[in-house]
């Protein structure tokens, strides 16, 4: 039997953690195993113990996270605290927190979940391709884990389909997150790897990225207020969860794709999971 694993864009503020939560509440029994992406959890920057607490009590197995990892400061010890909270793996060396983290579910088989971000147009990281081969090198899918799923947190449609087809065939699943926009390519590689270019978010979607529609236009019309503070959007009505979900054979390869587009603004999109 294959395994099913959810993996949910990035939780924008409140509205987004709520919908998640009543999501997995939903659907509980549906997924194997649930990574969600945590980094603008925390009224849209950042995460904080509480929240991961939440989550993990909702059915999230992993947090992965991205360029705002690190926005709110004053808990630092948290990255290390929480093995199942994974910050981007090709951050410098030194930086708290750990890249990855592997389960084992009560079958006995193992995930590994892998964080990386971007360098195109983001802020200066390692090389996620270089960082990533190495530790593919070490830890072989169908080895060291039975499944591994690759978190990408980057900014470009091309260096996300990049990476998935460098890595396609050596791990199972490799899906993007950060533009909060979900995209409609959802499809298995040729050697047996999903992907997804962008998983969208869990927020409101009337709004600009998840953030209230004001600020962000006043930055782009208004040199005056181009630096206006943004605050998440929060109407529940308009609410959405956007994720993908990967079958997962024996042998660790994506035997099935589907994108989670449900809720708000995609209450019609596409069908609901419903328990096997």
């Amino acid at each position: 039997m294959s395994i099913r694993v959810a993996c949910f864009g990035d939780i924008c503020g409140e509205a987004g953690r709520k919908s998640l939560v009543d999501y997995l509440e939903k659907h509980r029994g549906v997924f194997d195993f649930v990574v969600a992406n945590g980094e603008n959890s925390a009224h849209g920057f950042g995460i904080t113990q509480r929240i991961c607490d939440q989550l993990f009590s909702a059915g999230v197995n992993v947090i992965t996270l991205g360029n705002h990892t690190f926005d709110l400061r004053n808990d630092l010890q948290m990255f290390d605290r929480n093995k199942n909270l994974v910050r981007p793996l090709n951050y410098p060396k030194g930086t708290p927190g750990h890249g990855f983290v592997t389960c084992q579910l009560p079958t006995g088989k193992k995930i590994t979940v892998i964080n990386l971000i971007g360098r195109v147009f983001m802020e200066l990281n390692d090389d996620p391709f270089s960082v990533v081969n190495e530790f593919l090198n070490v830890n072989r899918l169908g080895t060291t884990t039975d499944v591994i799923v690759i978190d990408f947190h980057a900014e470009t449609s091309s260096e996300k389909i990049a990476l998935g087809y460098y890595l396609d065939g050596r791990v199972s699943g490799v899906y993007g997150t950060h533009t909060h926009m979900p995209t409609a390519d959802a499809r298995i590689l040729p050697n047996g790897t999903g992907f997804l270019t962008d998983c969208g978010m869990c927020g409101d979607y009337n709004s600009v990225i998840g953030m209230e529609k004001s600020a962000p236009v006043l930055r782009l019309t208004d040199k005056i207020n181009a630096h206006a503070r943004m605050t998440p959007a929060t109407n529940m009505n308009t609410s959405s969860v956007c994720g993908v979900a990967f079958d997962i054979d024996n042998g660790g390869k994506c035997v099935d794709i589907q994108t989670i587009r449900m809720g708000g603004n995609f209450l019609r999109e596409q069908k609901d999971y419903i328990k096997r």
